[in-house]
């Protein structure tokens, strides 16, 4: 074998720093894009962003300011000092008069009455405090409060918190046993604190728990009571069964199950906190002149631009480290820039084609959805299938039917009797359509849908059926049937 050196020229792809840095920022949510910005902020002087004010009156403000100092320079530098300096505010803006029985106020100074979120262990243990309980009572209650779950549900066993109260009592050198029957007690005085019901270790339970204390005097309370004895039956939805066991006619029976309805099923919940996640859009979608229009969120699109007053200090001959920083700083923030712009071309040209693609469905609904994927739009935009995919991904599109991920237009299809293609969303929207409006005491079967879907020239099988019906939350027929 011989050794020799030679040169040789091949073609090789590579992604330069550049490029990485538009691809990670094309797939980056509006959210993910303003830290990423932020951070860039930070950590880059020559990058800026354009602050919303008319260049005119920022002029104007600036003017007036290096006018006021040269005034009071002046002024300072006189020889004797007048009895008044200029200063930024008066007296009157800060110390405001009193109100008078002639005026009132200009600003009326009101309480803040906003309230913290309190949870469901806090505010039973506010009234723990206030019954009379032994300590060791009230220590079997807070054992119970926390065990509790998000829906107001006991989540262990009597005999983990029995457990759990005996080990904490030991560790304070008390050495009193506690039974099983002791934390049965303070469990039935919790399941009536407010709100009623909570600390049941079922549904059954806690529904017993709201009935029992609701007036005797309620005319379906006993009925009520009678059929949680039989919930196995109710859930299951055995009418006929529960008819027989309980010895209730349809009516009494109709009555007590409207009764069960106004009841609380997860007493806890009201206590969660719900924090609404909204989510901005990227792209605004509206009608005008009988025509889509497509545009880009103003809010969420960043105005950015190279600091001139930094890179007019770069030195053209200058080869020191202080100008090589500023030159290095000013490229990455022209290239961040690019990439941004970028970004955005990229994602109004792909939305643009989607709204074209789905028109539709903006005029007539999700029924009207035609089929559509992402090699359809790459090849029309001229762009990758991956790039389409990342401008899809966590990007939002407002428009007057709803807020919609891009994602949303994209489904797969199914063929139809003439040879064409239907979407599997306007699928799933038939679907829900009929099971809307069918008879509840004869609901339709997957296997009937799947008919009137072929009567309508839709191919699909009864398995496909029961697919979409999944995927959309819809119980089967026998559980959406309704006897009464």
């Amino acid at each position: 074998m011989k050794l020799a050196m030679g040169l040789r020229v091949a073609n090789s792809l590579s992604l330069t720093p550049q490029l990485q840095q538009a691809i990670r920022l094309l797939q980056l949510s509006s959210l993910e894009l303003e830290q990423e910005i932020q951070i860039q902020l930070d950590s880059n002087p020559l990058l800026e962003k354009i602050e919303e004010q008319n260049s005119v009156e920022s002029l104007n403000n600036l003017q007036e300011q290096e006018r006021e100092s040269k005034d009071l320079t002046n002024e300072l530098n006189a020889d004797h000092l007048p009895d008044e300096l200029p200063v930024d505010t008066e007296w009157d803006d800060v110390y405001t008069h009193q109100p008078t029985s002639l005026g009132a106020a200009e600003f009326e100074e009101r309480e803040d009455n906003r309230q913290g979120h309190q949870s469901l262990q806090a505010h039973l243990i506010e009234q723990v405090n206030l019954l009379h309980f032994s300590l060791v009572d009230k220590l079997i209650a807070h054992c119970i409060i926390d065990s509790l779950d998000a829906k107001g549900f006991l989540d262990c066993e009597i005999q983990e918190i029995t457990q759990s109260v005996q080990h904490l009592l030991e560790s304070m050198d008390y050495e009193e046993e506690v039974e099983d029957d002791e934390v049965l007690v303070v469990l039935k005085h919790i399941q009536r604190l407010d709100p009623v019901g909570v600390g049941a270790r079922n549904l059954a339970e806690c529904l017993m728990v709201q009935v029992q204390t609701l007036p005797e005097n309620i005319p379906c309370r006993k009925d009520a009571l009678v059929l949680l004895q039989n919930y196995e039956l109710l859930i299951s939805n055995e009418l006929p069964k529960l008819i027989k066991q309980t010895g209730l006619n349809t009516e009494q029976l109709k009555l007590a199950i409207s009764l069960l309805k106004t009841l609380k099923a997860h007493p806890g919940q009201e206590f969660e906190d719900k924090e609404s996640d909204y989510q901005i859009p990227d792209v605004v979608v509206l009608k005008k002149n009988e025509h889509w229009l497509v545009q880009l969120n103003p809010d969420v699109m960043p105005k950015l631009r190279v600091n001139s007053f930094y890179a007019n200090m770069i030195k053209r001959a200058d080869q020191s480290d202080d100008n090589q920083y500023l030159r290095n700083q000013m490229l990455e923030a022209k290239n961040f820039i690019k990439s941004i712009d970028e970004r955005h071309k990229t994602l109004l040209k792909v939305a643009t084609c989607i709204v074209e693609h789905q028109r539709a469905f903006f005029e007539q609904g999700p029924e009207a959805m035609r089929p559509l994927v992402l090699r359809d739009i790459a090849e029309e935009v001229e762009l990758h299938e991956s790039t389409v995919s990342r401008v899809t991904t966590n990007k939002y599109m407002l428009t007057p039917r709803g807020l919609f991920e891009l994602k949303y237009f994209f489904s797969s299809h199914v063929g139809t009797s003439t040879g064409g293609e239907a979407s599997s969303t306007a699928i799933r929207a038939k679907i829900k359509k009929m099971i809307a409006e069918e008879n509840t005491r004869k609901p339709l079967s997957d296997n009937a849908i799947a008919v009137m879907l072929n009567a309508e020239g839709i191919d699909v099988a009864r398995r496909t059926v029961a697919k979409y019906r999944e995927s959309l939350h819809i119980p089967s027929s026998s559980e959406r049937k309704v006897l009464i």
